[in-house]
């Protein structure tokens, strides 16, 4: 096995230099940091990173925190993509530890990337409270940010999405299009984003002066079963709606299948709208129209705020983000457009 002698003789610098270059710590230029690294690649030398870690006191990790429970939707796979590959660009690896199926077991998944010395941790909570997470920020000395929540006292620690907003905004879209029965197909409600788009929904109506039917509102659990059985729901009520907005796309594809399947034309009829416009939405017949959640920026904002964090740069944060409805074929006017 290569040493770091022979590294730096192939290299031809010296053994402090590669050293320099191996811990990040004092200059080097880059000429010179290419040729180590070639030379590294060269002689197959496999640093000992322990020793490294020991020294620098950083192991180039950063850990990432989410239930399982959004293993299995297209929004963790960009979520999960888009941390990795930010993370591989800052030349670090991304470690996941699953949150499960309760505070205490999300608190325990953190614990662990603590435990393993990540050099901070980026965490997707579902069972935390706001206030128990701004406690767990307060409480270590390695950065934890949140994404996707709201904190009280640790906002320069959170990246969010103003759901509530932007739920506003895209059934707003819908009335300005005439439209006044508006359906709405909640996610599970105890999930953070599924309330807030919830209340979205129901301070739109509020700013138009349009009265809430509960009648026109069905709880979901994120699926596109459950789309399909809202709007079974929906008909059994026997109310009139010419909208239907779902709180994701699964259940707003099971939503507009269902339609079509009792004779409802989409957008003739009943126009469709979704939440986090995946890939599939454009290719839907008729196409759906869908609320675009700015991940892939979020992701980018929050790396770039934890390697600020760690290495003890000053950063204006990013103001919460909107999403944006993307209108396709499923959305149509209303019987007042």
């Amino acid at each position: 096995m290569a040493t770091m002698l022979e590294v730096a003789k192939l290299a031809g610098v010296s053994k402090a230099t590669v050293s320099r270059v191996l811990t990040g710590n004092g200059y080097v230029g880059q000429e010179t940091k290419d040729r180590v690294w070639q030379a590294i690649e060269e002689s197959g030398y496999r640093p000992n990173l322990l020793a490294r870690n020991l020294a620098t006191k950083r192991t180039q990790t950063l850990g990432l925190v989410v239930t399982n429970t959004l293993y299995h939707g297209v929004y963790f796979s960009e979520l999960l993509f888009h941390a990795a590959r930010m993370t591989e660009n800052q030349g670090r690896q991304l470690i996941l530890a699953d949150g499960k199926h309760s505070a205490e077991e999300e608190r325990a998944a953190i614990q662990y990337l603590l435990d393993m010395r990540c050099d901070g941790i980026i965490i997707y909570p579902r069972f935390l409270s706001v206030d128990e997470i701004d406690e767990l920020i307060q409480q270590h000395e390695q950065p934890v940010l949140v994404l996707n929540r709201r904190l009280r006292r640790n906002l320069s620690h959170c990246v969010y999405c103003d759901q509530a907003r932007t739920s506003q905004n895209a059934v707003e879209k819908l009335i300005a299009q005439g439209h006044r029965d508006i359906a709405f197909i909640t996610g599970s409600l105890d999930s953070p984003t599924g309330i807030e788009r919830l209340s979205g929904y129901k301070a739109a109506l509020a700013e138009h002066n349009i009265p809430l039917h509960d009648a026109l509102i069905v709880e979901g659990k994120w699926t596109p079963a459950t789309g399909l059985a809202g709007v079974d729901t929906l008909l059994a009520r026997g109310v009139s709606f010419s909208a239907l907005v779902a709180s994701n796309d699964d259940m707003a594809i099971g939503a507009m299948k269902q339609l079509q399947s009792r004779g409802l034309r989409v957008p003739e009829q009943v126009s469709v709208v979704g939440f986090d416009d995946i890939a599939l939405a454009p290719y839907m017949l008729p196409s759906l129209s869908s609320v675009k959640i700015p991940v892939t920026e979020m992701i980018q904002e929050i790396i770039h705020r934890l390697i600020f964090m760690l290495d003890g740069g000053e950063f204006k944060p990013q103001p919460s983000f909107l999403g944006e409805l993307i209108a396709r074929d499923s959305l149509g006017t209303g019987p007042q457009g």
